[in-house]
């Protein structure tokens, strides 16, 4: 997400109602298989930092190909699955696929080196973290150095910032970091990895918004599998360059022209403590997809979508977006003329940090969520409110 300031069911469920163009021959008995978390272990695992997303983005696509038709690949890497190409109507399930990361910023003479954001790294779970600069030969481990608590003074000491939080990669000269291949403007990421926590909780780095490359990626597994026909070009989009203002969107909507975008991304899970739900909202990991309202979604598909989960069961939580959502959802929206576009957002504990956490139940309900909302949305389907 960019940086901008008895829900219990079935594993099984039924396919939508389907007509001559929309056919349903078999139906999935599970959402998440083995291979489906292998591959989300893999992808997660590894790094793919705003501006350099192009080793996630092959295994995004690797992933993907058995699925669709064809494939696109913009030139800041975006990279679209493509189902049905020749339809002229043309409907995205979208995600990003950038991770928050940092730069390169200054190297001391005495070889640390200090850091700069690409997104919205949070500089307060930075200190005593392990990490990796990426270079040219490889990467360089580094960690996160911190004064000692002996040293600090109580009352007086100060809270790690931007301008005073460092890396020391072990070398005891500027020069010595540089022999390492380490420059300014180096990306840096966190080597936390892909763990389950109590059999149903992901946890990780990069889980905004991976998981929404994840998500969608099984929606084009289950079409395929299911045999299921769509009446439409349906255009599965993995967006780069998110966390730092909807880059990657804002481009391949004008390439692509679409008709309608479904965006699915995190939201935040305000159930944990220190945060005010008077501000934030109420949402709650394990209740199920939040659907959001604002200017940004278009009322006729988000009615669509919601009657996608009733007739589903699927349970779904609502969420009022103001201005803007924050998220691709408004590269879409306002991108190209317009396009009717409408956000399913999944519930997301500790945003921005090394151990961000969602509920497999909710993971399982957006995938399950945009699967029947696509069988509802007709060729041609006309989402004007004045016709």
């Amino acid at each position: 997400m960019f940086l901008h300031s008895d829900s219990y069911y079935k594993t099984t469920f039924e396919m939508a109602k389907t007509d001559k163009t929309k056919k349903a021959e078999a139906t999935p008995k599970k959402v998440l298989t083995d291979k489906s978390i292998k591959f989300l272990e893999k992808y997660l695992n590894n790094a793919s930092p705003t501006g350099f997303e192009s080793e996630g983005q092959k295994i995004w696509l690797e992933y993907l190909k058995p699925y669709i038709d064809e494939y696109i690949v913009d030139t800041y890497g975006t990279v679209v699955g493509v189902v049905n190409p020749k339809a002229e109507y043309k409907v995205v399930i979208e995600a990003h696929a950038d991770e928050i990361s940092w730069f390169v910023h200054y190297i001391s003479d005495d070889g640390f080196i200090y850091v700069k954001r690409n997104g919205g790294s949070d500089h307060q779970i930075a200190p005593s973290k392990r990490v990796l600069i990426h270079t040219d030969n490889g990467t360089v481990p580094a960690v996160f150095g911190w004064p000692a608590i002996h040293t600090r003074h109580n009352g007086k000491e100060e809270t790690p910032k931007v301008d005073n939080i460092f890396l020391d990669c072990g070398a005891r000269s500027k020069a010595a970091v540089e022999e390492m291949g380490v420059h300014v403007g180096c990306v840096i990421t966190y080597p936390d990895e892909f763990m389950i926590l109590n059999k149903d909780h992901f946890v990780g780095r990069a889980l905004d918004n991976r998981m929404g490359g994840f998500m969608i990626a099984e929606v084009a597994r289950l079409l395929k599998e299911s045999k299921t026909e769509l009446p439409f070009g349906l255009y599965i989009v993995n967006s780069v360059q998110e966390e730092i203002g909807l880059r990657g969107a804002e481009m391949i909507v004008e390439r692509l022209k679409p008709n309608v975008a479904i965006v699915t991304d995190v939201c935040h899970d305000t159930n944990t403590p220190m945060i005010k739900k008077l501000e934030q909202g109420d949402f709650k990991s394990g209740d199920g997809p939040v659907l959001s309202y604002g200017p940004a979604v278009q009322n006729n598909l988000l009615k669509l979508v919601i009657g996608a989960a009733k007739d589903n069961n699927i349970p779904f939580q609502r969420m009022a977006a103001s201005r803007s959502t924050g998220t691709d959802t408004d590269a879409f929206a306002f991108g190209a003329g317009g396009v009717a576009s409408a956000l399913i957002s999944l519930p997301l504990r500790y945003m921005h940090t090394t151990v961000e956490m969602v509920h497999r139940e909710d993971v399982e309900n957006v995938i399950r969520l945009i699967f029947n909302a696509l069988q509802k949305i007709d060729n041609n389907h006309d989402f004007r409110y004045l016709k």
